[in-house]
C-alpha cells in the first residue's frame, strides 16, 4: 500500500553571506528566493511556502509579492505562506490577494494563516499585543467566512462590521486550500477544526512523535463537530549535503549564529553543538545526506500519518549556493527515496 505525500519547502528568506562574509543586500536575498523557487518547479517539488518576517535577518515581508512573481516562472509547484500574519493584517484584504494570486497561477495559491512567531508586526501595525488571542481568532473567522461566501454580512470587536458585502475577485469553482499554522496548543488544533480549514504543525524541536496526540485530538474534534477529517502537514528546519558531515557542517555556525541571536532576544540558554547534534539525530531536524534526510521524514510520515512534509531548508546565513544544492538534492534523491519507503 502506498501512502500519497506531498513534500515541499519552506523559507523566510533569511539573510545570507558572500564567499568573503559580508552580508548580502535584502534585494539580492529576495532574487535568490526566486531563483530556488524556479529550482524547486523544474524538479517536480510540490510546494513552496515563504514565511512572513518584519526583521533583519529575514528579507520576506510582502511574501505574496514574491510568489506572484514566481507564479509568472513556474508551471506545477503550489504557492503559499509559511505564515502569513493573520493578526495584524486585514483578512479581506488577504483574501483579495490569494485569490488574485490562485486566479494568475491556476489555481496554485495554498496559503498558510498563522500568528507567527515573532511579534514585530504588532507595533509596526498599530496593533496591541494585549489582544494576540482575540485579534486571531476574530480575523480567521472572517476570512474562513469570505472563503466561503464572497458575500457576506460579518461582525466583531476590533473592526466595523459587514452587511452584504461583496468581496473581489471570488475563488473559481474549486475554490483555495488554506492550512491554519499551529505550534502545539490544544487550543489551536480545536480552532482549526472549528473553522474547517487543514492543519499545519511546526515542529521545530523534540520528538516529532510528541505531536501525535495533538493529530489524535484533530480527529476527535472533526469527529465530534461533524466536519471532515482534511489532510494533516508539518514544517520542520532541516539541510541536505552530499553527506551527513558535511550538511551538519555547513549547516551549524548559521544555525548557531540565527539561533544565537533570537535565542538572546527571548532569553534562552545559550544553543550549542552538542544540542544541534541530539536534534539531528533524535528530533526535529532533518540534516544529513539524501538517504538519511528520506529515511528520518519517511519515518515522521508513518509516524504521524501526515499528507504534506515541509522542510524548512534556509536557517541563518547559508550561502545562495548551498541553498540551491540542498535543492538539487533534496528534489532528486530525496523525495524519490521518500516515496520508495513509503511504498
Amino acid at each position: 500500500m502506498t501512502t500519497t505525500v506531498e513534500l515541499g519547502l519552506d523559507t523566510f528568506g533569511d539573510v545570507t553571506k558572500d564567499a568573503q562574509g559580508q552580508v548580502l543586500p535584502m534585494d539580492q536575498v529576495l532574487r535568490d528566493v526566486v531563483d530556488q523557487a524556479v529550482l524547486a518547479d523544474d524538479l517536480g517539488i510540490h510546494f513552496i511556502g515563504l514565511g512572513e518576517h518584519h526583521r533583519p535577518d529575514f528579507a520576506i515581508s510582502a511574501p505574496e509579492i514574491v510568489l506572484a512573481v514566481i507564479a509568472g516562472k513556474t508551471r506545477r509547484i503550489k504557492l503559499g505562506t509559511a505564515v502569513t500574519v493573520l493578526s495584524t493584517d486585514d483578512p479581506i484584504r488577504v483574501f483579495q490577494r490569494f485569490s488574485t494570486l490562485n486566479a494568475l497561477s491556476n489555481g496554485r495559491a495554498e496559503p498558510i494563516l498563522g500568528r507567527g512567531s515573532f511579534t514585530e508586526s504588532y507595533p509596526l501595525f498599530g496593533h496591541d499585543m494585549q489582544n494576540y488571542d482575540v485579534l486571531f481568532e476574530e480575523k480567521l473567522d472572517l476570512f474562513a467566512s469570505v472563503l466561503r461566501n464572497p458575500q457576506l454580512s460579518w461582525q466583531g470587536q476590533h473592526r466595523p462590521p459587514l452587511r452584504d458585502q461583496r468581496v473581489y475577485p471570488p475563488l473559481g469553482p474549486d475554490g483555495m486550500t488554506v492550512w491554519v499554522g499551529v505550534g502545539g496548543s490544544p487550543e489551536s488544533v480545536v480552532r482549526v477544526v472549528r473553522q474547517d480549514l487543514q492543519l499545519m504543525l511546526a515542529i521545530i524541536g523534540g520528538d516529532p512523535r510528541r505531536f501525535v496526540p495533538y493529530i489524535d485530538l484533530y480527529k476527535r474534534a472533526c469527529a465530534q463537530i461533524g466536519n471532515p477529517v482534511r489532510p494533516v502537514g508539518i514544517h520542520s528546519p532541516g539541510f541536505v549535503a552530499d553527506t551527513d558531515e558535511a550538511a551538519r557542517e555547513i549547516l551549524w555556525p548559521a544555525y548557531r549564529e540565527s539561533f544565537g541571536r533570537i535565542g538572546a532576544e527571548r532569553g534562552w540558554s545559550p544553543t550549542t553543538k552538542d544540542h544541534f547534534l541530539q536534534e539531528v539525530k533524535h528530533g526535529s531536524l532533518y540534516v544529513g545526506s539524501p538517504e538519511t534526510v528520506a529515511r528520518k521524514i519517511a519515518a515522521t510520515v508513518k509516524t504521524l500519518g501526515i499528507r504534506r512534509f515541509d522542510l524548512k531548508y534556509a536557517t541563518g546565513p547559508v550561502s545562495h549556493a548551498d541553498l540551491m544544492k540542498c535543492l538539487e538534492l533534496y528534489g532528486s534523491r530525496v523525495i524519490p527515496m521518500v516515496n520508495d519507503l513509503l511504498a
